[in-house]
This record gives C-alpha cells, sequence and structure tokens, in this order.
C-alpha cells in the first residue's frame, strides 16, 4: 500500500456499500400469485372441486350421480368401505396448501396432455381451504366410464350350456358328474386319492367320485345329494355348467330350483337289475324327474343309461334296449318329441367308459354298429360328444330382457344371481325388478365369476343392481326386465294342464283346490277358482266340468296369493311354463295362456 495515499472518501454520488460488492434495492412487495378462479371457468353452484381425487372416486361409485355422492361425501365413515376411497385416503399426510396446489396444476397439466388417461385414484386428498382449481367438465368423467367398459374382458364367445343331471336315488348322478370334473383336467390326481382314502373309511370305496360333488359331510355320510351342486368344465367348442341335483323325493323343490336353470336335461338311470324298476315305476323318481324337466324348459333330453359294466349287465344289449323300450313312451307322454330331443346312450360313469372315450369293442361291441347307424338318435359314440353336436335355439339377443333371480346377497351393493334367458345385459344399463316395478341401475355384470361387458342368453350372471337397491328389493322369483318392456306380474292366470297325479285322499281336482305353484324360480301358493273345460284321454271335451281326474287336461283359472312374474306361454315360454305340487307330489304341469288385461 503506498504510504502516501491520501485517505479514502467515497464519492457522493457513489452509492453505499455493502458486503458482497453490490448494492440490495430496497425489498419490493411480492405479486400476488393469480386466483385460479380468474383463469378457469366459472365454478358450478355446488362449490365441488371436480378435480379432487376423493370427489373423481366418490362420483364414479356413484356412477355420476352428484346428488347422491354429495350424500356420500356428507358420511365419511361409510366410505372406507369402498377400495377405492381408501386407496385414496390411505397412508396420507397432512399437506400445506402449496403442495396440494403443486399437486392439482400437476394433475391438470397430465390430463391436457393426454386426455383419456385419468388421474391416479391414489392421489392423496387436497386438504381443506385449497384453492379451487378450474372445474372438470362432465364429458371427460363419461369417457373415462366408457373406457372401463370397453377395457373389460367380453366374455368367452363361445357357446354356454347349462346340465342338469337328474333321475333316481343311487343312479349315480354325483358319480357321474365328477368323473366328467376328473376326465375334462378340473380335478387333480391327488385330490382324487384323497377322495379314496375317505370313501374308504366310510366302506364306500365307489363313491369317491361323487364326493367331488357332495361336498357336506351329511352328504358324503348318507351317499344323498340334498343341495345342487353346481361346477364348470368347458370343451374345445363349448362351456358347461353342471347342476348335480337330488334324487330323492324330499328334496324335489331342490331339484326344481337347479331344472329351472336347464338347458340340457341328463337323466341317469340305473341297468342295475332292480334299480332301473324301482326307479321307473310309479312312486319312483324317474318319473317325476322326466316330467318335471319337460315342464321347467329343458331343450334336450340325454338319457345316459348308467352302470352297463355291473356285473349284472355287462354291457348286455338287450337290457339297454329294454330300459329305452319302456322309457320311450313315458317321455312322449311328457312332451318330449324323442326323435329331436331325447337321446339314448350306454355309459360308465364309475369307469368313464363312453363318457369321454369310446367304449373298448371287447368289451361292448354292438354299440359301434349301433350308433353309426344313427340308431337312439345320436351318431357320436360318448356324451361329451354328443352334447358338443347339440345345438340351442331361441336365444334372442335382441329380445327384452329377462333374468329370472335364483338368490340375492350383499357384497359392496345388493348382488342377484340368476340365467338371461333373453335379452342382453350390460354395466350402466337401467333394468326394472318385477313385480316391485323397482328401477335399478346395473353397476356391474359377471358371467361365471369374471367381469363381463354384456352377457348373452344362456349365461348364468351376477348382476349388481345400484341406484339403492337393498338385499329387501329383491328376492328369489322375481325378474328383472328391460325397463321399458317389462313382464307381466299378475295374481290370476287362466292356463291348461295336464294333471298326472293327486294326493291319496283326494282323487279329484275341483274348484277350491289348493297347491304350491312353480313357475321359473318362484313359488307361490294357488287355489282353483274355475274349471272351464276337461278333455279326457281319448280327446272328448266338456265344456261343464266341474272336476277333473287325473290323466285328464283342462282349462282353469289359477287365483295366486300374490302377484307373481308371469309371460304366457306363446310369448316366453320359459315365463310360461308351470308345475303344481302337494303333499310331496307332482300333481299337474301346465302353460300359461291368457293373462289379465293391463291396466291403464
Amino acid at each position: 500500500m503506498n504510504p502516501n495515499a491520501g485517505e479514502w472518501k467515497p464519492s457522493v454520488a457513489a452509492p453505499s456499500w455493502t458486503p458482497g460488492g453490490f448494492t440490495v434495492p430496497a425489498p419490493a412487495p411480492a405479486p400476488a400469485p393469480p386466483p385460479a378462479q380468474a383463469q378457469a371457468p366459472p365454478v358450478e353452484d355446488d362449490g365441488i372441486d371436480e378435480t379432487d381425487p376423493l370427489w373423481q372416486a366418490v362420483i364414479k361409485i356413484a356412477d355420476g350421480d352428484r346428488n347422491r355422492a354429495k350424500k356420500m361425501i356428507e358420511n365419511p365413515d361409510s366410505l372406507l368401505q369402498y377400495p377405492e376411497v381408501a386407496a385414496v385416503l390411505g397412508g396420507d399426510q397432512p399437506m400445506d396448501t402449496s403442495d396440494a396446489e403443486d399437486l392439482l396444476v400437476k394433475a391438470t397439466q397430465d390430463i391436457k396432455i393426454d386426455e383419456d388417461v385419468p388421474p391416479p385414484s391414489s392421489a392423496p386428498a387436497p386438504a381443506a381451504g385449497a384453492p379451487s382449481p378450474a372445474p372438470k367438465e362432465p364429458e371427460p368423467m363419461e369417457e373415462e366410464q366408457e373406457l372401463e367398459v370397453q377395457d373389460a374382458d367380453i366374455g368367452d364367445p363361445r357357446e354356454h350350456m347349462n346340465l342338469v343331471f337328474i333321475g333316481h336315488v343311487d343312479a349315480g348322478k354325483s358319480t357321474l358328474s365328477g368323473n366328467i370334473l376328473y376326465l375334462t383336467d378340473n380335478v387333480d390326481k391327488r385330490t382324487i386319492e384323497k377322495y379314496e382314502r375317505e370313501a374308504k373309511e366310510l366302506n364306500r370305496e365307489s363313491w369317491f367320485l361323487a364326493f367331488i360333488m357332495d361336498t357336506n359331510e351329511e352328504e358324503r355320510a348318507k351317499g344323498k345329494t340334498v343341495e345342487v351342486g353346481r361346477a364348470h368344465f368347458e370343451t374345445v367348442v363349448k362351456r358347461y355348467t353342471i347342476m348335480d341335483a337330488p334324487g330323492h323325493k324330499n328334496y324335489v323343490p331342490n331339484m326344481i330350483m337347479g331344472a329351472s336353470q336347464a338347458d340340457i336335461g341328463v337323466l341317469v338311470i340305473s341297468a342295475r337289475r332292480g334299480e332301473f324298476e324301482t326307479g321307473f315305476d310309479r312312486g319312483g323318481q324317474t318319473r317325476e324327474h322326466a316330467m318335471l324337466a319337460k315342464t321347467l324348459g329343458v331343450s334336450f333330453l340325454v338319457v345316459v343309461i348308467n352302470k352297463m359294466d355291473d356285473p349284472t349287465v355287462n354291457w348286455d344289449k338287450k337290457r339297454f334296449d329294454e330300459c329305452v323300450s319302456k322309457l320311450r313312451p313315458f317321455l312322449k307322454g311328457c312332451g318330449f318329441t324323442i326323435k329331436k330331443e331325447v337321446k339314448f346312450l350306454p355309459i360308465s360313469g364309475l369307469s368313464g367308459a363312453n363318457v369321454k372315450d369310446e367304449v373298448d369293442p371287447s368289451v361292448c361291441s354292438w354299440w359301434k354298429p349301433s350308433y353309426s347307424k344313427g340308431e337312439n338318435n345320436t351318431t357320436t359314440p360318448t356324451l361329451l360328444s354328443l352334447l358338443d353336436s347339440l345345438e340351442m335355439t331361441g336365444r334372442e339377443i335382441d329380445a327384452p330382457l329377462r333374468i329370472p333371480v335364483l338368490d340375492r346377497y350383499v357384497d359392496r351393493g345388493t348382488i342377484a344371481m340368476g340365467k338371461v334367458e333373453s335379452g342382453l345385459v350390460r354395466p350402466g344399463m337401467k333394468v326394472m325388478v318385477m313385480p316391485t316395478r323397482n328401477i335399478y341401475k346395473v353397476e356391474g355384470v359377471w358371467a361365471n365369476e369374471e367381469p363381463v361387458t354384456a352377457a348373452r342368453p344362456g349365461e348364468n350372471v351376477l348382476v349388481k343392481l345400484g341406484g339403492g337397491c337393498g338385499v329387501e328389493d329383491i328376492r328369489k322369483g322375481f325378474v328383472i326386465c328391460s325397463k321399458n318392456n317389462p313382464c307381466r306380474s299378475v295374481s290370476k292366470i287362466i292356463c291348461q294342464m295336464a294333471i298326472v297325479d293327486m294326493p291319496e285322499n283326494t282323487r279329484i281336482l275341483t274348484a277350491g283346490f289348493q297347491a304350491i305353484f312353480h313357475a321359473h324360480t318362484c313359488e307361490e301358493e294357488c287355489t282353483i277358482s274355475k274349471v272351464f273345460e276337461t278333455t279326457n284321454a281319448k280327446g272328448v271335451t266338456n265344456k261343464n266340468a266341474r272336476f277333473v281326474n287325473v290323466n285328464n287336461r283342462c282349462v282353469c283359472m289359477l287365483e295366486l296369493s300374490r302377484t307373481v312374474p308371469v309371460e304366457t306361454f306363446t310369448d316366453f315360454p320359459f315365463l310360461g311354463r308351470f308345475t303344481l305340487r302337494t303333499e310331496g307330489k307332482t300333481i299337474a304341469i301346465g302353460k300359461v295362456t291368457k293373462l289379465p288385461p293391463k291396466k291403464d
């Protein structure tokens, strides 16, 4: 430093010195952030934040119903039962307003870049007091719902058929059903070995295949099916649902429930000496089951003569022909067209002969020449190939929707179980439930427990009903219908009936006779109010009849204790057939011919 230098003085014009070598101007007030409302369209009157992930989840659960969504928001505790809401709320930490603002801006930018991708449902909800962002238009929400439906599985294109196995006690229905599942690789070898050990412990070695369908201890101990067992299997060309119906006369109502959903009836006949005669004689369930199968609307009846490998039979053609010759006239009397609707087939349900693989010609030499000639109304050698060859008709997709309800339960909403008889059911459509005439929205459809966008006729479905439908609003026997074309609901019908049996203490049917009315899935008490005419076995008609004898037909009026959803047989055959039962017997089968006129 120069010692001669004078004292340093800053220039008057120079600004004051501060550390860092530059001057900091006086702090200016930060500009106020522009309000979100200034850049966005006006918010709706209700002030709802449309981009709030919690609101988006709730409006999605409410199917776009804003009023319902607002009520759900008012009760936050009830929202935790929905996984969509739990995903939004789960693990969220309190955040300040700036974090919420940044999150909403980012979500808005993502939507602008790709409007087809909705914001993630797991995004945390903004804190209370956050500035309201620009409201979303309702169209994107509708597009989102449509995209979800399009992405869902449309279901297997193969035709679906319901099989009901019917017949007398111990004819081999459960064993045959179980063997079909085993032969189609739906039951593994280890499970079969386990059932073999359990059956051996009960000294019933031949029952092990029946254990596949008979699952509870009572059925296994007694060897009698009580409930209708259900299982699924498939072939290359079709999908099937097996319904193993009970054969005992005490459980005929359960059998009716299973047969009401069936497309094809498999009548299992035991060829063993003495067993066929017991089941077919009066009082045996072979007769009643065949008659109920026709009444309840099966399109085909496959008669399998089982136990052909029994030592008393040993694949004897004479025994097979004897059983067939006795069954033909009876089935014709039940209303079956033998050449078109009835097929006869010899099998062994225990060994699997003629079930999936043809029986060895060295064991049964006459079967191959028989089916090759088309005898017994079949040209296929095995049961599964015969089922694949049957073609269903009358499944009209364009017809009004009809789903008779078989059962219902609660699982995050009310779920109705049934079979689509006609029409098409889709998520999002509105349906009417008869006879209550309540209208609900279909929130989901499952076929064989798989979500689908639409269910065709013949499918067994689960339908989730929204719009405030409670479990008490729908029950067995109700019918889910098209909103604009519902089925009729009446308490009086005019019908044609054939009297097939009567109770021991009442041998004739007159006005005032009471019975249980079975139609599709409903059961209701009824009274015969008037007999119009009768026709005897010779075809002679009596216009002034006062009573009806067994084996006669009649035209009469039935009064039901409550309104029942039915249709005339000519319009909807599956809703126009019915059965009358009393004192454990089926006494009459009939069809609805006329309904009261509609009220204005």
